[in-house]
Parts: C-alpha cells; structure tokens; sequence
C-alpha cells in the first residue's frame, strides 16, 4: 500500500505568452524540493483558457510536450497539465499525463465550455483516460466535466469494483461560479469514493475573467485534506492508500452502483 506523493501549483498565468509560462512553471517546479510522484498544472498552463487557437496551438510533440518530458525527467516526477493541440484539421484541449521515462498518456477534454464558446473552436474527446502510478488509477479530467457527474462515476463494467482511487480537475474555473467549484469537487469525491483534486488558476485573464484558485485535495468523505486558498503557491500533501482501502472496505457502497454503458 504506496501512499502518493502530489504537489499542486495555484498560480496566475501570462497570457497567451507560452515562453513565459514555461520559464514561470520550470521555475516552480524546481523549487519543489521533495520527491513527487506527481506534480498538477492548471488548465491551458501555457497560454490561459484562450479561444486563439491558431496562434497559439502546436502540433503534438512538440514545444510544450517537450517540455514537460524534459521537467518529467529531470524531477523523476510525472507532470500533468493541458495545452492546445492541432492534429491534423482539427483542436483540442488535450492533457497530457508525461512519466519520467518519456512514455505519457493524454485526455481531450470531453464537455467543452458552450459559454465561452469553445465547441467552436474545439474537438470534443469521446473517451475517459485511466493512468496508473505506482498501483494508483487516476482518471484526470478537465474543467467543465466537472459538472457532468456521469462522465467521471465509478464504472465497474464486472471488472474492477473501482476504475479509479483519484479523480483529478484542472481548471479555469472563474470567481463568480467558484462556490459550484468547491461544492462539486467535494461531491465528486463522495459519490465516488475516491479522493478528488482540483487545480485552478489566480489572476485576470486577458478576456477580463477573474480567478480564485480554491485548489484543494478533497478526500474520500468529501472532507478538505488541502486547500491551496486563493494565493499564487504550491502545495504538496500525500494521500493514503491504506486509507483509501480501509473505507472502501467498511462502506463498499459500489457494490450496489448501477451499471451502465455510454452509448
């Protein structure tokens, strides 16, 4: 039973400038001074929530993927965050899960933001991403899929009673909507049984949207084991997964889930 070492960073961002946010984040990542299994940036890490989608896309593989398999490497940490990607025609809000050893997995954001416009802009992902790290599943999820509690529920399937131990929300999510944003994180570890990241950004975008950040860790009663607040910080916690099992074990609510398919 491996605990799991995270760390969190809650910070504002350059807009639309992808130089300067990768120099910012290299930064921050190095002044983690512990081992981390895995290390959370927000949503659009390197440019913001932006709809500039051809100046600002890149190819996969490329600038900002490189980046993040050289800091994966150096810090022997896994580093997840979003950015955009173009492949072929077509724009995604794509997050990448890299590993130390270059290997990575990717998610495109599933329910994209109707208000702000981005189903104009970008491709639909049509399929949940399950990572593993050291025996942890981890479904990692985007913003706006936080609303939508169907997407992220346990889904046995017959198989594993439980498809995952953690969930995990990058974010842009704006201050005026951020009680929904405490609230349904918390709902989302409850329901689950499972603990439930959030990673939001601070600051003022360039479309005038203010931020709170509110990032926290939510464990698997719904209760806050972290909470980043609303400063520019990283927070590093571990969560348990002798924990994890022990109350899974007590109350094994999933069992008496309903299956269900997505059509």
């Amino acid at each position: 039973m491996t605990d799991l070492k995270i760390s969190l960073i809650q910070s504002d961002l350059y807009w639309g400038n992808i130089e300067a946010n990768l120099a910012y984040f290299e930064e921050k990542i190095w002044a983690i001074s512990e081992e981390i299994d895995l290390i959370v940036l927000p949503e659009m890490f390197s440019t913001g929530f932006t709809m500039n989608v051809k100046q600002l896309s890149e190819p996969p593989h490329f600038r900002t993927f490189r980046w993040m398999v050289q800091m994966a490497n150096q810090k022997k940490s896994v580093i997840m965050g979003s950015y955009i990607i173009k492949e072929k025609n077509s724009y995604f809000n794509r997050l990448y899960a890299v590993y130390p050893d270059g290997t990575y997995r990717y998610y495109d954001k599933k329910h994209l933001f109707a208000l702000g416009k981005e189903q104009d802009f970008f491709e639909p992902g049509e399929e949940k991403t399950i990572i593993t790290i050291k025996g942890w599943k981890i479904c990692p999820l985007i913003c706006y899929d936080l609303r939508f509690p169907v997407w992220s529920r346990l889904n046995s399937n017959g198989l594993d009673l439980y498809e995952y131990d953690v969930l995990i929300y990058i974010a842009s999510w704006p201050k005026m909507r951020i009680n929904a944003w405490d609230t349904l994180l918390s709902a989302r570890a409850i329901e689950n049984q499972s603990y439930c990241v959030g990673v939001n950004r601070t600051g003022i975008d360039g479309n005038g949207l203010e931020y709170l950040g509110h990032s926290c860790v939510y464990d698997f009663l719904g209760d806050r084991q972290a909470d980043l607040g609303t400063s520019v910080t990283t927070l590093t916690t571990v969560l348990s997964k002798e924990g994890l099992n022990l109350f899974r074990s007590k109350f094994p609510f999933q069992k008496e889930a309903d299956p269900f398919n997505f059509l």
